[in-house]
């Protein structure tokens, strides 16, 4: 299953609910906004991890040895922490982050925040929240269909290509700041831009 239509099938709506829940965002637009805005900058930032053989032997390595997908049986339980896993490397979003995003990681979420219209704090906690699912979601896709190391970074490119094709030009802005140099220039074009016009549709294609 392609991990757009994986997204769009069987976890938007539980993440969607979490969200809400969680960090108390009334308007459902703004909650799928979110949402969709932390996959689309986790899948892009994995993605770009995943264009070098060890990026891509890292992620099968992490993902054999922390993320088997059993998350994906209880998103809510797991996020809420009703449901405790046995390996809690699992739910390490911090972790996730801090080796995706780098240094990148205070812009990334500043970015997500004022796009979004989410507090800064918010956005953060949103993006460790949806870090373990993302990895979850590929853990239980490598497990399933008994993926390699080429298969998998493959899966990955193509995801995050039909991910981003729904908003080509937009999309290109997140990679830009993922690929900075850190003189602000890509951070300035973003937060020019609403949250409707970052991050495409994917909820409603």
């Amino acid at each position: 299953m392609d991990l757009r239509d994986l997204f769009q099938g069987q976890i938007n709506d539980v993440l969607v609910e979490q969200m809400s829940n969680q960090f108390g965002i009334q308007d459902k637009e703004k909650a799928e906004t979110a949402v969709e805005g932390g996959f689309t900058t986790l899948l892009n930032a994995i993605a770009k991890n995943v264009a070098t053989p060890s990026g891509a032997s890292g992620l099968a390595g992490a993902l054999d040895r922390d993320h088997d997908g059993s998350i994906m049986d209880d998103i809510s339980g797991f996020l809420s922490g009703t449901r405790q896993p046995d390996n809690t490397s699992m739910l390490n979003g911090s972790g996730i982050l801090k080796h995706l995003l780098g240094g990148n990681q205070n812009q990334i979420v500043e970015m997500l925040g004022k796009a979004t219209g989410l507090h800064k704090s918010q956005a953060g906690q949103m993006l460790m929240s949806l870090a373990p699912v993302v990895m979850g979601m590929l853990g239980r896709q490598k497990k399933v269909n008994n993926l390699d190391q080429t298969s998998l970074a493959d899966l990955v490119t193509r995801g995050t290509e039909n991910f981003n094709r729904q908003s080509p030009t937009n999309t290109s802005l997140i990679t830009k700041f993922l690929d900075k140099d850190g003189d602000g220039s890509a951070m300035d074009d973003i937060m020019s831009m609403g949250a409707k016009a970052l991050f495409g549709s994917i909820f409603k294609g």
